[in-house]
């Protein structure tokens, strides 16, 4: 069996990047986020000087695997993608960028690991990361809905109208602020499933 073609092989290893990098998704919005805004100033240091960095190592690299692995399943079911792995993994795609293009990049100065505006930093990472949880309901929905019995169909209306909020969305984590939506632990993940409500809508209906 050619390992390179093996599609058994990379779906489990983009599950298993997909476990870490997700999980800790949610760990740094609904755990260590909310700790550190009420954290004594003793516990929040420590927090950034021995915790957070370590976390964000695993973080970043299991964002940038799950990618990889998810690029080498594509080329494998080429012949089989539909509307909603193309809107999921244009959603996973943003997702990884955001973590190193905006998430990273902004969490070296708020860490001290950079020169820079630690308040500026922190809104726009933190702004990136609820911006990861919303889109995560509906881009893991799509993933597992297209492996699981999703058709390969592929919609020109479905596709334009799910990429523009999808789009609209990302626009908003580079230039925008955040929304009262996505700014509670509870908005985040109302909004979330109500994203992933909207979108299964449009896939299914136009």
């Amino acid at each position: 069996m050619d390992i390179l073609t093996d599609q058994s092989f990379f779906r489990a290893f983009h599950i298993l990047f997909g476990i870490a990098w997700i999980g800790l998704l949610y760990y740094f919005n609904f755990i260590q986020g909310e700790y550190v805004k009420v954290a004594d100033p003793d516990a929040k240091a420590d927090v950034f000087k021995k915790l957070a960095p370590n976390a964000l190592w695993w973080f970043r690299w299991a964002a940038l695997f799950t990618f990889l692995t998810g690029v080498i399943l594509l080329h494998q079911i080429s012949v089989r993608i539909g509307t909603e792995i193309i809107l999921g993994a244009t959603m996973g795609t943003l997702m990884m960028l955001n973590v190193w293009g905006i998430i990273w990049r902004n969490q070296k100065i708020v860490l001290g690991m950079k020169e820079g505006d630690a308040a500026v930093a922190g809104a726009k990472a933190a702004l990136a990361s609820r911006t990861n949880t919303l889109f995560s309901v509906p881009m893991l929905m799509y993933m597992v809905y297209s492996v699981h019995g999703g058709g390969v169909d592929i919609s020109t209306n479905a596709v334009l109208i799910g990429l523009v909020i999808i789009f609209a969305i990302e626009a908003n984590a580079i230039w925008g602020k955040m929304l009262s939506a996505i700014a509670s632990v509870r908005g985040v993940i109302t909004s979330s499933f109500v994203l992933a409500v909207v979108l299964k809508v449009i896939t299914d209906l136009i």
